[in-house]
């Protein structure tokens, strides 16, 4: 017994070790774009790494938000709101795609996934099949008919020709498929005998019961459409609807590579994707859990 637990302290310790080297590892990188944000030209260009900054300055910041300025909102060619940096509006217009994204993504997953896993139709089958198949298709096969679809909507050159793509991501009805795969079947038979209507049974039964991988999913879906630099590149052609990677991509195209204001850039930029992981990481991690369980 004592060797028994003299084995399973060693190995927590291991355990904690091996964490904490890899929180360092994962952390570095944002503590250098942050303390990178705030240090002078000295220190960004010198040969020598300088882990902390000898002096905490806002240039970086100052230069980021007097680069250029656009209206805080606008509709069309309509200018709503009042102007302000263009980083302002990049980063307004960024969370606004993300936040969008990730809520429509979440719910046509989840109705996807849900008729997938507890309805029976015919081509059920194959229907799933190709989704899974569809996942392994890089974005850029399909390309030309995005730019042809959005263009024929009148959406190319807005945000949502880089919303809607990403509404119909494959990998989140998979997910959500999995996911309501563990719902009980009585659950919902009951459900139906008590007279509850298709939508009340998905608002009032469903959700709950698969929240876990909604927040696992809103997660990436948020990252993924944040960071999906390709699409923002193809899809927007305006300063005033550029996003935020997009926008600092373009300053830097006019002058010498500025490495304090990339890190300023980075670090705003990387707020709302704190902020949004550490609202959903309890159901994050709830569904990395239960499907490790399930599997």
């Amino acid at each position: 017994m004592k060797i028994q637990n003299g084995s399973s302290r060693a190995y927590r310790i291991f355990s904690i070790v091996v964490l904490v080297i890899l929180a360092f590892l994962f952390l570095f990188p944002l503590y250098w774009i942050v303390t990178g944000a705030f240090k002078n030209g000295a220190d960004i260009n010198n040969p020598q790494p300088v882990w902390f900054p000898t002096e905490w300055v806002s240039t970086n910041f100052e230069k980021l938000f007097a680069k250029r300025s656009a209206p805080l909102f606008s509709v069309g060619d309509a200018i709503v709101g009042p102007t302000v940096p263009a980083a302002i509006r990049w980063l307004v217009n960024t969370v606004f795609m993300s936040v969008m994204a990730m809520l429509l993504t979440c719910l046509t997953a989840a109705m996807a996934g849900y008729s997938l896993a507890k309805k029976r139709f015919a081509g059920r089958g194959i229907m799933f099949s190709l989704i899974v198949c569809a996942m392994a298709l890089p974005k850029q096969v399909i390309l030309i008919p995005l730019l042809k679809e959005m263009a024929a909507l009148d959406l190319y050159g807005t945000l949502w020709a880089v919303i809607f793509p990403t509404v119909g991501w494959p990998f989140g009805v998979f997910l959500m498929k999995q996911f309501a795969e563990g719902i009980p079947g009585e659950i919902l038979e009951a459900t139906r005998i008590d007279g509850a209507s298709e939508l009340k049974t998905f608002t009032t039964v469903v959700m709950p019961m698969i929240k876990p991988g909604i927040g696992a999913l809103a997660i990436f879906t948020f990252i993924n459409s944040w960071n999906d630099y390709f699409m923002q590149l193809v899809m927007l052609d305006k300063n005033e609807i550029y996003t935020i990677s997009l926008g600092i991509a373009t300053l830097q195209s006019e002058t010498t590579v500025d490495t304090g204001l990339l890190m300023a850039g980075a670090a705003l930029a990387s707020v709302p994707i704190i902020i949004v992981f550490l609202v959903f990481q309890k159901y994050f991690t709830q569904g990395i859990t239960m499907g490790a369980v399930k599997g």
